[in-house]
């Protein structure tokens, strides 16, 4: 059996008939990610004895005749930046290169609980800056559909694990696209929730009004599973919201008639590859058939969110990191002077120079005589953006529009010019703006590369949004498609 190519809906049938034991599983799975690695540089590290010892539990709760969920046995990956408790923590960081956290993440525990195998932790962009996985301070994760190619980022060694098939289920952080954008490169399904939807407790943080732990699975019906188990209020942390929980695989009835679709001409203006427009409006055609309505709406302010984001995430990040300062934990240089020539040191050699990029231009943008002119004129269009979504969602259910301008690019290619980087994340950033949910769905391919759908919906209706996602994947067999390793 080619258990990696199988879905973990699939899979966890089989641990419950007893066909495969979540050990053979597990043993199989850590064999199949070792050799793939080699060619995708997926993990930051591969947890073998943790893995071996999660998969034991699962296989004596069902000997002993407990019930166990759909996530048992099941083997998973978990972006860098999230805290697993005795295992190191790095944000693909010279900063954190040897932190170890003295406790999980909330959703590591309730994944814990489920009864998931982790595998290991994955690559990304440092502190998740970046949209391509290379300002890893340790190594470049490759796309699996084209080892010459990035695969997007900045959660690039989730994306890669679930799309290589070394998991099957990995989770990421989306601050501007993070999640979004890297499922769309590598042809699998990825979703943002809603801000608060999911908790982000030991999610270390970027940019702590818009970051969302999200969802890489190569199929809807994973992503829905993966999300009942990890959404629900979290007493540890004041922005999750008690709204809640459904089983969202129940709304995956493929049953979209009546459903108001917008199409936000914004989204498909220029600077969008004009193969990219064809496959995702090809994808609200198939829709419309299957009875869904769909109209032209407008996001007026959709062409500020870029500017907006890069200065409100950049000054969070600037707060956020303030923290690395080479006394308290993180890197801190061997020679220095003075208690000041320790902390530039210390933050000089620990931060790679697209989080350094990032630190400046926030403090710069929170800085006294320029924060009324900046910060707070930021926060004034991200209201507009926000009520943009407001009115649209009055005359539609969900709003489709490219995930990514474009398919994936080579290694190198946007390195020179940050604005052009910064541009991958157009399509994406706005649903962070407005806290709203959104899935990238594989819709098509130019150049035998993955071209992504998004599926943008009203706050806390992932139901709505997985709805049609999942209407869209059963007409086709895109879902089906894997990179040959």
């Amino acid at each position: 059996m080619d258990l990696h190519k199988m879905t973990i809906k699939q899979i966890s049938e089989k641990i419950k008939n007893r066909e495969i034991t979540a050990l053979e599983l597990t043993e199989k799975m850590l064999e199949k990610a070792k050799e793939i690695e080699k060619k995708v540089d997926s993990f930051l590290c591969i947890t073998e004895d943790v893995a071996i010892e999660q998969a034991k539990k699962v296989d004596k709760k069902i000997a002993n005749g407990e019930k166990v969920s759909s996530l048992a046995g099941i083997p998973i990956a978990i972006k860098d930046n999230i805290c697993t408790e005795g295992i190191k923590t790095t944000c693909a960081s010279r900063m954190l290169e040897n932190f170890i956290p003295p406790y999980n993440a909330t959703v590591v525990e309730k994944l814990n609980k489920s009864g998931t195998v982790l595998i290991g932790k994955t690559n990304m962009d440092e502190f998740a800056m970046g949209s391509s996985t290379e300002t890893s301070a340790f190594k470049k994760t490759k796309n699996p559909w084209d080892l010459n190619k990035v695969p997007g980022g900045s959660s690039g060694g989730s994306a890669s694990s679930v799309a290589a098939g070394q998991v099957f289920c990995s989770l990421g952080s989306d601050t501007g696209g993070s999640v979004r954008q890297p499922a769309a490169l590598t042809g699998i399904v990825g979703l943002k929730p809603t801000y608060g939807r999911v908790s982000r407790y030991g999610l270390i943080a970027f940019g702590s009004s818009l970051d969302q732990v999200g969802i890489f699975t190569k199929d809807v019906y994973d992503c829905a599973l993966v999300l009942k188990e990890i959404a629900g209020k979290d007493d540890m942390d004041g922005t999750s919201s008690p709204i809640e929980v459904p089983d969202y695989t129940k709304f995956l009835d493929g049953n979209v008639k009546g459903i108001k679709i917008g199409i936000p001409k914004e989204y498909f203006a220029q600077g969008i590859d004009e193969d990219v427009k064809k496959a995702v409006l090809a994808g609200v055609e198939q829709l419309k058939e299957l009875g869904a309505i769909v109209k032209e709406i407008s996001l007026p302010h959709t062409k500020y969110a870029v500017a907006t984001y890069y200065i409100i995430a950049p000054s969070e990040a600037s707060s956020n990191l303030a923290r690395f300062d080479g006394i308290r934990y993180g890197y801190r240089t061997k020679e220095f002077d003075s208690l000041d020539d320790l902390y530039i040191k210390s933050r000089s050699e620990g931060f790679g120079e697209e989080v350094k990029r990032r630190i400046v231009i926030g403090t710069y943008a929170l800085s006294s005589g320029y924060y009324d002119a900046y910060y707070k004129k930021a926060l004034q269009v991200r209201t507009l953006i926000k009520q943009d979504f407001e009115k649209a969602f009055e005359d539609v259910d969900v709003i489709i529009a490219p995930t990514v301008p474009n398919v994936a690019f080579n290694f190198g290619e946007k390195n020179q010019d940050p604005l052009s980087m910064y541009m991958e994340d157009v399509c994406t950033i706005p649903a962070n703006m407005a806290g709203v949910p959104a899935i990238s769905i594989p819709c098509g391919f130019k150049n035998s590369l993955p071209i992504g759908m998004q599926i943008i919906g009203k706050h806390f209706d992932e139901a709505t949004v997985l709805k049609v996602a999942h209407a869209y994947e059963s007409c086709g067999d895109f879902k089906d498609k894997r990179p040959n390793l």
